[in-house]
């Protein structure tokens, strides 16, 4: 059975959006529902995603679990949490998707190589599954370069949410956005406009080092 839907103009279409610095405030390995608060500009930009059609998901590395700083049951309150804050902007979160694994982690458990921990695209390609997605109508928006990757190489296009959170810049064809923007809102705003115009395919435009 192929992992990735064929194209089809009947699937539906999704923004995916990475979780800590994209669409909440980045607070390391928080499991707290009281310390989650929406990132600058989604409060705009969600429900103008949704009010477009987009469907939206989470995809996110919890790499926490494997490091032992909390247990994976705890990321059913973290999701109970982000689909609170989003159902308050107008919009509905279809799904949160979350990698739990790392290879470098202290829990045995999830102490391995995988194909669901960003840069990987397995994350996306999973809920295209279960969400009928089609990917290649579909944009994952994140803040660092590992986002981009795992959006490329599922498919979709790219925006990188320039917010001072992606330091390391290993830039590579695979590596590449589409667009880079300043929040979420702008994101959700640049979306829309390109769909709107029928622009199919992407552009770095804005230089991105």
């Amino acid at each position: 059975m192929a992992l990735t839907p064929p194209h089809s103009s009947s699937r539906r279409r999704a923004v995916f959006l990475d979780k800590d610095g994209t669409l909440i405030e980045n607070v390391p390995f928080n499991v707290d529902r009281q310390r989650i608060r929406l990132a600058p500009g989604a409060a705009d930009g969600l429900p103008r995603l949704s009010a477009a059609g987009f469907v939206l998901a989470v995809v996110s590395n919890q790499s926490g679990v494997a490091r032992g700083l909390f247990r994976e049951e705890a990321l059913a309150g973290v999701e109970l949490g982000l689909r609170e804050l989003v159902a308050g902007t107008g919009a509905t979160l279809a799904g949160f998707y979350y990698c739990p694994h790392d290879p470098e982690g202290s829990v045995a458990a999830y102490r391995r190589a995988c194909q669901c921990r960003k840069p990987a695209s397995g994350l996306l390609r999973f809920a295209a599954l279960e969400l009928d997605i089609d990917l290649a109508a579909s944009w994952l928006v994140g803040d660092i370069l590992d986002d981009v990757e795992a959006g490329r190489g599922a498919g979709c296009r790219t925006i990188l949410i320039d917010n001072g959170n992606e330091t390391e810049w290993r830039l590579s064809r695979e590596r590449l956005p589409d667009h880079v923007v300043g929040d979420m809102s702008e994101a959700a705003r640049l979306i829309v406009a390109l769909e709107a115009a029928g622009v199919r395919n992407g552009g770095t435009d804005r230089e991105v080092a």
